[in-house]
């Protein structure tokens, strides 16, 4: 990809025109994100209570780069390449609890804190420098209940990729102190990564593909508030009915984290949803969504909130499948964004253009 395509495409971005309709369906353009994108920016793990005794870890990954998460006998929480230093394999894999990090394939075993404990054979070999070979360090950090990770150990904090977020959420009465996990609902899209998050960046297609969400929520453009900062985004809609007086939060708020981070907040009881969507290929998305929500909320009513999410999840899965079978067909070469309704769309390209050029999004 040359200076001079880059170029004609952030002149296309500025008239008002989208991304072009081939890095949606290209496998080098993948690569490339993975190696901009993935590789440099903060990644959702899990969740902190996950990790919270000597011992606990998880697995996660940040774009292509495989990744654990470990709580040490001295308390300390470290993220490390979970890669061995052998011969490649994954040291671990899922979650749980462990006394040491043993790779399943040779035995090689590391203590918690990354360091190089054993090797089988050792002995035989005394060329191997045990203290060059432990497992790579990378970056970890809480939020709330949220755990995030970043393949570089010595990348920015995560308070700057968060920015002014959690103030955002402060604000309109979410108190990430006062959830508790309860669900977490995967799924996998038949579309492109960016075909997806641009679907939830605007409210546009609201009123049409989603009767359900517009019957609760005022999705016109007279009340539908958006917002876009340095690494994120925001959309807030009043809810049509009236919210109970004790309720702590009384509008709907729909954020999006750079790169593939959302979360949603609803009217009503304490409560955000986290969703994660992870390229698995040029066309295609898997992800998950994990639903918090204060522990006094009864079962039934959460059950009900994550009915209504889920079903606006399949209105949405079958737009973005059929936007990115519009896509790939190359029949089109780029698209017309509309320069106010789908703005945070925009914005959202601009970052994607940026961090491609120079490993760094902006706005």
């Amino acid at each position: 990809m040359s200076v001079a395509d880059l170029d004609a495409v952030a002149d296309g971005l500025r008239a008002g025109h989208s991304l072009p309709a081939r890095w949606y369906a290209d496998d080098a353009l993948l690569a490339r994100e993975q190696e901009r994108i993935f590789r440099r920016s903060w990644q959702y793990a899990g969740r902190a209570e996950q990790v919270a005794r000597a011992g606990d870890f998880l697995t996660a990954n940040a774009g292509p780069v495989p990744l654990l998460v470990v709580r040490g006998d001295d308390d300390r929480l470290r993220a490390l390449v979970n890669v061995c230093r052998h011969r490649g394999h994954p040291v671990l894999s899922g979650s749980g609890r462990c006394t040491s990090l043993q790779c399943p394939y040779h035995a090689w075993t590391y203590d918690l804190d990354g360091g190089l404990r054993k090797i089988p054979r050792g002995d035989r070999e005394p060329g191997l420098d045990v203290a060059e070979l432990g497992l790579l360090p990378a970056a970890v950090a809480t939020w709330g209940p949220f755990l995030f990770v970043h393949p570089d150990a010595g990348a920015p904090p995560l308070d700057v990729a968060l920015g002014e977020l959690p103030g955002v959420l402060a604000s309109c009465g979410a108190d990430l102190d006062r959830v508790a996990f309860r669900r977490r609902e995967p799924w996998v899209l038949e579309a492109n990564w960016k075909v997806s998050i641009e679907n939830y960046l605007e409210c546009y297609h609201c009123p049409v593909a989603h009767p359900g969400l517009a019957r609760a929520i005022d999705v016109s453009a007279e009340h539908y508030r958006l917002a876009t900062h340095p690494t994120f985004s925001v959309q807030m809609g009043e809810p049509r009915a009236a919210v109970d007086a004790a309720a702590p939060i009384r509008r709907a708020q729909f954020h999006w984290l750079w790169p593939n981070v959302t979360l949603n907040v609803k009217p009503g009881p304490q409560n955000v949803s986290l969703d994660v969507w992870e390229p698995d290929g040029p066309g295609r998305t898997v992800g998950y969504t994990d639903f918090f929500v204060a522990p006094e909320v009864p079962e039934e009513e959460v059950d009900e909130m994550i009915a209504f999410a889920l079903q606006t999840g399949r209105e949405d899965t079958a737009l973005v499948e059929a936007v990115q079978r519009g896509m790939a067909s190359g029949a089109v070469a780029t698209g017309r964004l509309m320069p106010e309704s789908e703005r945070l769309v925009a914005h959202f390209q601009a970052m994607v253009l940026a961090a491609l050029r120079d490993g760094s999004p902006s706005s």
